[in-house]
């Protein structure tokens, strides 16, 4: 909030909607006549969210961030004094187990934002070859193991389908016993990497960054929270682009990471990194 610092009347383009906890706090300080356009891939969250929100000031749109020419046609085709980007997956998403994004409950394993389309991860898993799903687990999951895991894997998926989280993270930690020190459960980064690809996250992060020039108003504040250094360095490399070009400044000289008393109640910030950027010029 001190970062963006909403005024009355402004408003806000919030490209990873949720439960609409940002929203909510935006839309008390740009009350009475701020507006929000809120996008979510997940139309289960934006159902539940949009009974929290004031219906007159609001305008929600089902659909993926990484598609901001089609979401044009419902945003239109204006500028946002306020946009904000929260990458990654949903508390909600990963606490429901019907989901697949966590190996904490046993559930299909699924992984899509938006259950409505695309592959599941199960299905992902199935088709693509050894090489490729090492690949994947290396580049988005920054495993160094990702050789080994993709072979534990491919030789488990001969003897029948892998279909839920449990049996995914049980094949790796088989093949993956975890140190006495290692704090991460040795399937957490093969599923954030399936989960990336899934969800063709990294895909969608670079068409949202191509464009971000065009949705920001004169003086008007772009936030994005990035969770794992992958989107962090897309975000870093793009903010710097445009800060060379001349329209742009940056807000946060460096990244902002949760304090000691945030991680306290929120041990799932611990990765978090915080970048705004703010287009120079005057709304007025």
């Amino acid at each position: 909030m001190q970062g963006l610092a909403p005024l009355p009347g402004e408003n806000l383009l919030d490209l990873t909607l949720g439960r609409g906890g940002h929203a909510l706090e935006i839309l008390k300080l740009t009350a009475p006549q701020g507006r929000l356009v809120g996008v979510d891939r997940d139309p289960v969250a934006l159902e539940e969210t949009a009974t929290r929100l004031p219906a007159e000031r609001v305008l929600l749109i089902q659909g993926d961030f990484g598609r901001i020419p089609q979401l044009r046609e419902k945003m239109g085709s204006g500028t946002w004094d306020l946009v904000l980007a929260d990458l990654g997956v949903s508390s909600p998403q990963i606490d429901v187990g019907e989901r697949g994004f966590s190996f904490r409950y046993d559930g299909p394993l699924d992984m899509r934002m938006d259950p409505t389309e695309g592959e599941t991860a199960a299905e992902y898993i199935a088709r693509i070859d050894e090489a490729g799903l090492a690949k994947i687990i290396h580049e988005y999951g920054e495993d160094r193991h990702s050789r080994r895991i993709a072979s534990a894997i491919v030789q488990e998926r001969r003897r029948g389908a892998i279909e839920t989280t449990a049996h995914l993270a049980k094949i790796i930690e088989d093949h993956m016993p975890r140190s006495r020190d290692q704090h991460l459960h040795p399937a957490t980064r093969t599923f954030q990497a399936l989960r990336i690809e899934v969800n063709r996250e990294m895909t969608a992060l670079q068409h949202l960054l191509d464009r971000t020039g065009n949705l920001l108003s004169p003086g008007g504040r772009m936030a994005m929270l990035s969770y794992h250094s992958l989107e962090d360095r897309k975000v870093k490399q793009v903010f710097k682009d445009l800060i060379k070009e001349g329209d742009h400044e940056l807000v946060t000289a460096r990244p902002v990471r949760p304090g000691d008393g945030e991680l306290r109640k929120n041990p799932r910030s611990r990765s978090a990194r915080l970048r705004i950027i703010r287009r120079k010029g005057s709304s007025e």
